[in-house]
């Protein structure tokens, strides 16, 4: 069996999700196609979260039914008039799941409201896709990767019951695949024990992909992407990227770990403990070789890999009673990041204070900052950059550096790290 994954790009015109048809049908194994939602629908779905959490119900409402109405018209542009009322049935479900969603949302549980109506952007793609697909003649069933994917409650970034998912994917779509049929599913979502939705995380496809992949014993997974394949650094952010064709897991999950936001942070490990080769390929162009991630390569000689981490804020907590940041705090500091939810993108420590590079988000800020400051001084510097580079050269650093103001730098052999302006 193959992963497929298809990210919202791939699938944002109906022009788009008609050029995958060639990609699909050459493929003579049994395969599974992981989607994300429309290009944009996720974006457009937070703003429904927020003006729903705020109160502004009718405003949502109207929202929703404009995306509603764009799902719709997509689909009239794919489907014959049989399979769009079939299609338009099937969606009004959705529909009413999203309105719900809408009318329970409150600030008090805004994390809880944000994962029930943003999944929906997910099955909205997947069931037109599907449609689509059995309009061409070719054996996909639908499954609503909910009924597949337990997780907790963390909501925005759901912990996965390994166990439990995995019984329901071999009990679930291992029984589709037996039977000679191809599986299309959501990306990104899963379900509580309660059923209330959840979402994984951002770039969570990546990670539904490569989970199902590694349950179900597939021999590859394949990401299709608008790239030629693995660039050493965003093309969006930085001039004269380098494609790589081979790497390994171990140089990917770094340059994860550090925030590239090419591979999910999560996707990696249960590709890696498998054996499971994971390819990196252009949508727009099948033929080009991509990239291909494994355990081993032939070479080990990458270029300078490139990362950059914007909206950050950097934290300097400083103990009042001017006790030294040794194991007892370090254990404190750290308990209270884990508690809050919070990743810590970069950490320095002297003899009073502890330094903390985090993702901007302001509402988590501001707990994160009221808790600390019960026993700790906080002072915080925003809208700051963390720049990562694996494999780095004294030239590449004084480029990407120069006319900037750093903050903080961290150096080993092989990475550096600046905190800057």
């Amino acid at each position: 069996m193959q992963v497929y994954k298809f990210g919202g790009a791939s699938i944002a015109t109906p022009e788009r999700m008609r050029a995958l048809l060639p990609i699909i049908e050459e493929t003579t194994e049994p395969l599974m196609l992981v989607v994300s939602a429309l290009g944009k629908t996720t974006n457009a779905l937070e703003v429904v979260v927020d003006a729903a959490c705020k109160g502004k119900k009718t405003e949502a409402h109207e929202l929703a039914k404009k995306l509603e109405n764009d799902h719709l018209e997509y689909a009239r542009a794919l489907l014959s008039d049989e399979n769009y009322e079939e299609a338009q049935k099937a969606l009004a479900v959705f529909f009413t799941e999203l309105q719900w969603a809408i009318d329970d949302a409150s600030m008090e549980k805004t994390d809880y409201s944000y994962d029930q109506i943003v999944c929906m952007g997910e099955l909205f793609s997947t069931r037109i896709f599907s449609f689509f697909l059995q309009q061409q003649g070719l054996k996909f069933e639908w499954v609503d990767v909910r009924d597949v994917i337990r997780t907790d409650d963390t909501y925005r970034d759901a912990r996965v019951d390994w166990a439990y998912t995995e019984e329901s994917a071999t009990r679930i779509m291992g029984s589709i695949l037996a039977d000679g049929k191809n599986i299309i599913t959501q990306g990104f979502i899963g379900a509580t024990s309660d059923n209330a939705s959840v979402t994984l995380g951002r770039e969570g496809s990546d990670y539904t992909a490569a989970m199902l992949a590694a349950m179900l014993r597939a021999k590859a997974v394949t990401i299709w992407k608008d790239v030629e394949g693995l660039q050493n650094a965003d093309p969006k952010e930085f001039n004269n990227t380098v494609k790589i064709e081979a790497i390994t897991y171990h140089e990917v999950i770094e340059m994860a770990y550090y925030g590239a936001q090419v591979i999910h942070p999560k996707t990696i490990k249960p590709l890696q403990n498998n054996n499971i080769p994971l390819h990196v390929k252009c949508f727009t162009d099948k033929n080009l070789k991509g990239t291909i991630i494994m355990n081993e390569v032939d070479s080990m000689f990458y270029p300078p890999l490139i990362v950059l981490k914007k909206n950050q804020s950097l934290l300097q907590v400083t103990t009042k009673d001017f006790s030294f940041v040794t194991e007892d705090n370090l254990a404190r500091l750290y308990s209270i990041f884990h508690d809050l939810n919070i990743k810590v993108n970069l950490i320095q420590n002297a003899a009073i204070s502890f330094v903390a590079c985090i993702d901007q988000k302001e509402d988590k800020l501001q707990m994160l900052i009221e808790t600390l400051k019960k026993d700790y001084k906080v002072f915080r510097n925003d809208n700051v950059q963390l720049l990562t580079i694996r494999h780095y050269t004294p030239e590449v650093l004084l480029d990407l550096t120069k006319s900037r103001f750093i903050l903080l730098e961290q150096k080993t052999r092989h990475t550096v790290q600046v905190v800057m302006k």
